[in-house]
């Protein structure tokens, strides 16, 4: 194996979610950067993991997500549009849901989140901005002072190691990979109380094994009348009876049943449609065989032991159990579950679908990872920070130093003790300080592995929040390589941290909670930034700016005072007093 140095402006280790953003966002402006990933598919959970259904919020649609990330999103719909005859329904839909599954408000084949990434990327390749490396492995570290100085990934399919020299080293491997290798110490698993002092961290001591649990998901379709029914996995028996496998599940006090195709009372849909990526009515006839159904489960989900720091061996014999517990939940869908018709047992007819996923075995590429190793930051996002249960306005705590946003459940998946967290959290930002490691001054965390704790990493790992961590962090780099500053720096100087959020709200990063302000708004930029400076605070009560009401005059006063300017004398829509007071106080152009 021989040995190539390569050199470039910022390193981004992992073509997840976080990493393609972080890359992409560097790329653009202008940096070289390179981007390593161990699969042959870019992408992380939305590929690669298989989870192709993407777990966002609400406002996802006009507000709540990076400029980019809705290109990401508008991209998956042409794919839909230009390859596809779709049904007069599809075309009229305002925001095309290609698997109509409940879960999700864009579900989709991995394929096609696959060539939305690529088209995004590729410019940035043939402009010699981003090289990719596909198929490696970081085998090594060099670390002098405060600096990681390189890094060196084995690409075996080359017969060769590449050492990369880089300015930055952007850590967006699912694992977080890279930590261990620099003697810097990391935090993985449940903290205790006394470390984070939230309130469902555990009173008994930290337990770094704890961490959530991961899935091999599969994708099937249904064919009556055949038999597609698998061998028997090992270990059914044991898994169907201890995981167990069961459509029932526990929502509060009661224990409801889903049905496998029929809706049941008092629950939003049936499984089938749970996290359905291809619906066939909202195409001609002829599109698809059939409709195709991306199965992630509880019964799928595997808490057999943790990932991180297992040596190859035992994560190699970890995934294959957490292979055999998802084909024998596949085994029990065909054999054993109760059919909707109360006729039976079984659905024999379910099809698994190896070519979606591209694997001989039909199951993920890659394990849907829902935990990593995390830096020590300069900041840590805890529990009380955002859970409803503890912040009681409309917003989660608010950080001065934000950059980025973010709103999910805090959903803790497969650590029994830690489930009473797992509840609503209000609409939260992502702040400086996360991004930011206590040691090495050229590291950032472009992925799970930032500073939250095992209990917040449960509202910070999906899919819109994972690539805006990885944009800030790739935005973070290029504005430090720019400056000449490091991120910490930013972190205690007030006046280069504003630079920095001026420029993420340019780029379409939204960095304060406004839902009636989607981005391209003439006030979008403005009133994001005077609400970060403390110029214009948001309402507590709610999440609207209204930019269109006539502003009062007592609130023009109050704002023209802190911003110390005069009060202007015509009347102005809330909007514009934002546009004026960020144009005369900031020099902020919107």
């Amino acid at each position: 194996m021989h040995l190539k140095d390569v050199s470039c402006d910022i390193l981004v280790l992992g073509g997840g979610m976080g990493g393609c953003a972080a890359a992409l966002a560097a790329a653009r402006m202008g940096y070289q950067v390179c981007l390593t990933e161990e699969n042959h598919w870019l992408g992380g959970q939305c590929t690669s993991q298989g989870v192709s259904a993407l777990d966002e919020h609400r406002y996802i649609e006009s507000f709540g997500g990076t400029a980019s990330y809705s290109e990401f999103r508008q991209r998956i719909r042409a794919y839909y549009h230009d390859n596809y005859r779709l049904s007069a329904e599809a075309q009229a839909a305002p925001h095309l849901n290609p698997g109509a599954g409940w879960v999700s408000r864009l579900c989709f084949e991995p394929q096609a989140g696959l060539g939305a990434l690529l088209q995004m990327l590729v410019p940035e390749v043939e402009a010699r901005h981003l090289q990719i490396f596909y198929h490696t492995r970081i085998v090594g570290a060099q670390v002098e002072a405060d600096q990681i100085c390189s890094v060196t990934v084995d690409q075996p399919e080359f017969d060769r190691q590449l050492r990369f020299h880089p300015a930055y080293v952007l850590d967006a491997t699912e694992l977080g990979d890279l930590l261990p290798l620099l003697g810097i110490p990391y935090l993985s698993g449940a903290e205790s109380q006394a470390q984070t002092g939230e309130p469902h961290a555990r009173s008994d001591g930290p337990a770094p094994h704890l961490v959530q649990s991961f899935t091999m998901p599969f994708v099937v379709d249904y064919r009556p009348g055949e038999d597609h029914t698998i061998p028997k996995p090992p270990d059914y028996e044991y898994n169907r009876d201890h995981q167990p496998y069961t459509l029932t599940l526990r929502y509060g006090e009661c224990d409801l049943t889903y049905k496998v195709f029929e809706p049941a009372p008092e629950l939003p849909g049936a499984f089938w449609t749970y996290r359905r990526l291809v619906a066939t009515h909202l195409f001609e006839p002829g599109q698809f065989p059939g409709d195709l159904a991306m199965i992630n489960w509880p019964g799928n989900d595997y808490r057999g032991g943790n990932l991180i720091d297992a040596s190859p061996t035992e994560q190699a014999r970890l995934i294959e159990g957490a292979k055999n517990l998802s084909l024998g939940l596949l085994y029990w869908l065909q054999t054993e579950v109760p059919r909707d018709d109360g006729q039976g047992r079984g659905y024999p007819g379910l099809r698994l679908r190896r070519d979606v996923l591209g694997t001989a075995d039909g199951l993920s590429q890659y394990p849907y990872i829902r935990e990593s190793r995390r830096i020590q930051a300069l900041r840590t996002v805890c529990e009380q920070d955002v859970s409803a249960e503890y912040q009681p306005g409309a917003r989660a705590e608010f950080f001065v130093d934000s950059t980025g946003l973010g709103l999910y459940p805090i959903d803790i998946h497969g650590v029994p003790e830690d489930t009473a967290a797992t509840g609503p959290a209000k609409p939260f930002q992502i702040p400086l300080g996360a991004l930011i490691p206590q040691q090495l001054s050229n590291l950032l965390p472009a992925c799970k592995n930032l500073g939250v704790t095992h209990m917040t990493n449960g509202c910070y790992r999906l899919h819109p929040v994972e690539w805006n961590i990885g944009e800030s962090a790739g935005l973070l780099a290029a504005f430090c390589l720019a400056h000449q500053q490091r991120p910490a720096a930013l972190f205690s100087q007030p006046k280069l941290l504003r630079a920095f959020q001026q420029q993420l709200l340019q780029q379409g990063v939204p960095l304060y909670w406004y839902e009636d302000l989607p981005a391209g708004h003439p006030a979008w930029v403005a009133s994001q930034f005077l609400a970060l400076t403390g110029t214009w605070p948001g309402n507590p009560a709610h999440l609207r700016f209204e930019p269109d009401a006539p502003a009062t005059a007592e609130e023009t006063q109050q704002v023209c005072q802190r911003a110390g300017m005069e009060v202007p004398t015509e009347p102005l829509s809330r909007g514009e007093l934002a546009r004026r007071v960020a144009a005369e106080r900031f020099g902020l152009k919107s």
